[in-house]
């Protein structure tokens, strides 16, 4: 191929190598989408309205479709940003491997199908839930709060807070007290987690000119934010054990879980730069990785109260 064909094609917004099928369930956020689809499910399960195998099975996988198409917008928008971030200048745009215009087609298509797909499936309040979560991860955070203030975590983590939502409203077709708590796990810990990243990344944030917490006010004021966000999460946390969704087991997982994660954030809260930098921030990067465990142990209680309560209306039946 001569250099004026590469040219054209670049300028045509041609790939540089063929991408195969991994390359655009990239674009889906694979892992975020797991995360989604889990705390969907538990949304679903912990609900007291009973929701037919099949039903909740096409349910999970459009809400799985929509969070994919969210991240596949996701990716469009923030490629430039994206080239210049040690983290994510593998991702199949910046490497080359996708077109941006490609995972826009994708995101928009997917978006459609997912949110059609899951009002015709279950009930249009979910799916509005769905549509709504698209637009707000899309829309409000990526193209606006992203770039614009380093409270961007803060409000953008609401976009990942929707799914236990969703799947609530797909069992009952509303919104209770319930499912806006379990919203509330997700959208109080997103801060602690992400900031927790960007101490360690913050190069990344710095070069790519998103003002991240750790960009606009410094590695203190970030330390501070978590430590904050910690304890008003653990309180949050702990106060849903004694809930309709809660019980002795939630609650035994979530005493010992923030009682880790808030000796986590308070370490780091007293930690200086110095000492950072010495040991290359390993105190946060144990935070962020038990901040991955407790989220998942939380929504996982939830779902074992939900199945004891189950087994003891079974169990009552045959009395």
């Amino acid at each position: 191929m001569t250099d004026a064909t590469t040219n054209t094609n670049v300028q045509a917004g041609a790939p540089d190598q063929e991408a195969g099928f991994g390359d655009y369930f990239a674009l889906l956020k694979p892992r975020v989408m797991t995360l989604v689809v889990f705390t969907a499910l538990v949304g679903l399960l912990a609900a007291p309205v009973p929701v037919h195998p099949m039903i909740g099975f096409a349910a999970l996988l459009f809400i799985a479709v929509g969070g994919g198409a969210s991240g596949a917008l996701n990716m469009w928008w923030d490629a430039d940003i994206d080239k210049v971030m040690r983290r994510t200048k593998g991702r199949p745009i910046p490497a080359g491997r996708v077109t941006p215009d490609e995972a826009k087609a994708l995101g928009l298509t997917l978006s459609v199908f997912a949110v059609v797909m899951l009002g015709l499936a279950s009930n249009l309040v979910a799916a509005g839930l769905l549509a709504f979560t698209i637009f707000f991860y899309v829309v409000i955070y990526t193209m606006w709060l992203k770039r614009w203030t380093p409270q961007n975590i803060v409000i953008g983590g609401a976009a990942g807070a929707f799914p236990p939502m969703i799947g609530w409203a797909v069992a009952t077709g509303g919104i209770s007290v319930e499912s806006v708590l379990m919203f509330c796990i997700t959208f109080l810990w997103t801060p602690p987690h992400f900031w927790a990243l960007a101490l360690f990344m913050k190069s990344d944030y710095d070069d790519a000119g998103v003002p991240m917490l750790t960009v606009t006010h410094g590695r203190r004021a970030t330390r501070f934010q978590i430590l904050a966000y910690t304890v008003l999460l653990a309180v949050f946390t702990v106060a849903i054990g004694f809930t309709a969704i809660g019980g002795p087991v939630y609650l035994a997982v979530a005493v010992v879980l923030n009682a880790l994660f808030l000796k986590g954030a308070w370490t780091i809260w007293r930690r200086d730069d110095a000492a950072c930098d010495a040991d290359s921030h390993a105190v946060e990067r144990r935070f962020f990785k038990l901040s991955l465990i407790y989220l998942f142990l939380h929504f996982g209680a939830i779902l074992a109260e939900a199945g004891i309560d189950r087994l003891g209306l079974s169990l009552g039946g045959w009395g």
